[in-house]
């Protein structure tokens, strides 16, 4: 692809983060289906894999990859694998997350680090080593959480990365905004995924929204003009529980 197609995705090569399941899954389909050639980046090599073979079972284009974004040296190998596979990479979504869900009493230093290894020195880190392989007008998009605007009990670490990758998101955006670089941070609101159903099964789901709609959102984050970065982007449920 010489120049973007700035309304359109087709040929553009985007990874994503946590990419196997849930949202970061929802966001493969969806961008698959507009053309782009995924790179399913997810911990669990396994759920990168099958959600890679359902998009190429669907006529897309993508490829698994087995990332710990926490830790560098996968993070660098990825991007070696992901040069020789497609030769640069075009935006890339910071969608991996985790939380464990205690009060400070209760939670373990090393969960502490593991969040914030996750959720805030994860998207640094693939933001840093994604820098190289970004062709001129390249996008990182951070996904970030309603958490990262309000607070409540026995989330301090998750609230602490979400509130630390959106002060990231907006000093990239300065930072990178002079070299054609766009940084967006997409903060979404309570979505029926795995990340939170499978932690709380009571959820009333009608509160809840699908996944697909905040990945239509991302899309559309992406087919801005050149001349037009959104560097801040709220999607929620209409009955949003955690947001006014």
């Amino acid at each position: 692809m010489d120049a973007y197609d700035y309304e359109s995705l087709s040929g553009r090569v985007i990874l994503v983060t946590g990419g196997g399941r849930g949202l970061g899954a929802a966001i493969c389909e969806a961008l698959a289906r507009e053309g782009a050639q995924v790179a399913v980046a997810d911990i669990n090599e396994v759920s990168a894999t099958q959600a890679a073979d359902e998009i190429r079972s669907g006529g897309g284009t993508a490829e698994a990859y087995r990332m710990d974004v926490a830790d560098e040296q996968s993070i660098i190998k990825t991007f070696d694998s992901i040069a020789n596979r497609f030769g640069h990479v075009d935006a890339i979504i910071n969608n991996a997350g985790i939380d464990v869900t205690v009060g400070i009493r209760e939670m373990e230093v090393s969960d502490w680090h593991r969040v914030i290894a996750t959720n805030l020195s994860g998207p640094f880190l693939v933001s840093k080593y994604a820098l190289p392989h970004l062709r001129p007008g390249g996008h990182i998009i951070n996904v970030a959480s309603t958490a990262s605007r309000r607070a409540w009990p026995n989330a301090s670490a998750y609230h602490a990365s979400k509130w630390g990758l959106l002060g990231m998101t907006h000093a990239l955006h300065s930072e990178l905004r002079g070299e054609g670089i766009k940084v967006s941070a997409v903060i979404a609101g309570g979505m029926r995924t795995p990340f939170l159903m499978d932690r709380f099964p009571d959820l009333d789901v009608q509160l809840l929204q699908d996944p697909k709609n905040v990945a239509r959102a991302i899309s559309f984050v992406l087919k801005q003009p050149p001349e037009t970065v959104i560097p801040e982007i709220m999607v929620l449920p209409m009955k949003e529980a955690s947001w006014p």
